[in-house]
């Protein structure tokens, strides 16, 4: 599989990312790509997903919905052989270090799908407003 790492939208602060997935072109399926494609589109989070050729196919997608080992792991289980040449090994290992780690900079761990909104929930619990008081509820009629 070859990834590559586009330009994101710049509305999505990031969020946005383009990768390319090659599959092996020793399977019985000669036209995995297009099989894949139909598979993917309807997936949570995926913003596009196009042919480029038999074997390669190109994905666009939020990372804090899905990430590449996801959509590779999908993949794998329903029987896609992806291209597992040294460089494709190498880009794969990168972006899911990459990403990886970009999720859990933003909150999310491994296997959540909507992590937005624990970003926002742990920003409003630390944020100092008057929302907040520490006091047993009996106590605070007291004062």
């Amino acid at each position: 599989m070859g990834t590559t790492n586009r330009k994101p939208s710049s509305t999505q602060d990031g969020l946005a990312k383009q990768r390319e997935i090659a599959f092996c072109t020793l399977h019985a399926d000669k036209d995995q790509a297009a099989t894949a494609v139909s598979l993917l589109e309807d997936l949570d989070g995926m913003d596009a997903v196009e042919r480029i050729s038999p074997a390669l196919i190109r994905v666009r997608y939020q990372i804090n919905h899905v990430c590449l080992a996801d959509i590779e792991d999908l993949l794998a289980d329903r029987g896609f052989h992806l291209d597992n040449a040294l460089i494709h090994r190498m880009r794969r290992a990168l972006v899911h270090y990459m990403e990886e780690t970009q999720r859990m900079n933003m909150g999310c761990g491994s296997g959540e799908s909507n992590c937005t909104t624990k970003v926002f929930i742990n920003r409003y619990r630390k944020r100092d407003h008057g929302c907040q008081d520490e006091r047993p509820r009996h106590w605070r009629r007291y004062l």
